[in-house]
């Protein structure tokens, strides 16, 4: 079957990346049970993530790309119902990859169902450009609403993301010029290592989706902290155009329902990278005398 890059090329290319980057690697499959990795990214081909974060998975195994065509944020697990959906094979830095035209979660469907002979091992859906933390975001979140749906297949699922500090527009155009691309090398090869960390602690047997948030200049040496999931919401998304016209303009602003700390938002907050386990559907508990008043 096709993929990303040949077994030798993967151990190659990541060994020498991640050994660049501190780590150490046998340059063989970190886990024989590893079939294979779907990657997928809600930015689309163009993600200036997608290229290193393939080839530094590509040291836990062989690893197929299935993005949109075009960045599709903020969908949330949105899936294609009524429009047809087009794949096309495309070449990726020297690799190939597959696009369609739907969302994030359409290509997860795709790439886990349709496209190869057996269904991967594991997804991994990154790395998303902006942080994805707070129950707010990552319910809006195609990154995080891909690794959903890989859970819903029954694949286990990863999600990570990254963010930076200042002024998010400056940043968002930084990160995106050629220049970065050693950045993302770096980024990539740590995030590889968490994802690996994540499968052999057991932490995926433990949770449906794990999504991970990295601060940008995240190294091998950045604290970690396992989070649970901050209860924040967001102000407004949208401004008008005028003659009834609205467009996306998410004006920053967070709305705390509770206290924050050791939510992932708090961690970002504090520079480190935050481990989330989730579990869904997460159902409240309800008291008895709630409940009896509500049940017959």
């Amino acid at each position: 079957m096709p993929c990303w890059c040949s077994p030798a090329e993967s151990a190659h290319v990541s060994s020498a990346l991640l050994q660049r980057s501190g780590f150490r690697t046998s340059g063989k499959s970190a886990d024989p049970r590893v079939s294979w990795i779907l990657l997928t990214n809600d930015d689309g081909i163009d993600s200036p993530a997608l290229a290193p974060f393939a080839r530094a998975l590509s040291d836990l195994g062989t690893v197929r790309v299935v993005v949109p065509d075009r960045e599709r944020s903020w969908v949330g697990k949105a899936i294609t119902r009524f429009d047809p959906i087009r794949v096309e094979k495309v070449g990726l830095d020297g690799g190939e990859a597959w696009t369609c035209t739907g969302f994030p979660a359409d290509a997860v469907q795709i790439g886990i169902h349709e496209l190869f002979d057996e269904p991967p091992s594991l997804v991994v859906s990154g790395i998303n450009v902006g942080y994805n933390h707070g129950a707010a975001f990552l319910m809006s979140s195609g990154t995080i609403g891909a690794a959903v749906e890989g859970w819903v297949s029954g694949v286990p699922s990863i999600a990570v993301s990254t963010g930076g500090t200042g002024d998010w527009s400056t940043w968002k155009r930084k990160v995106h010029e050629r220049e970065a691309l050693f950045e993302w090398e770096r980024l990539s090869n740590v995030a590889t290592s968490l994802v690996d960390e994540a499968r052999r602690s057991g932490l995926l047997d433990l949770a449906d989706v794990v999504t991970i948030n990295l601060p940008f200049e995240t190294t091998i040496d950045t604290p970690r902290r396992v989070t649970t999931v901050a209860r924040v919401g967001y102000d407004r998304l949208f401004s008008e155009q005028g003659d009834g016209i609205y467009t996306h303009d998410f004006g920053g602003g967070f709305v705390e329902f509770d206290g924050i700390d050791g939510s992932d938002l708090a961690t970002a907050r504090k520079g480190y990278v935050s481990i989330t386990p989730l579990r869904m559907p997460a159902a409240s508990t309800v008291p008895d005398d709630v409940r009896a008043r509500l049940e017959r």
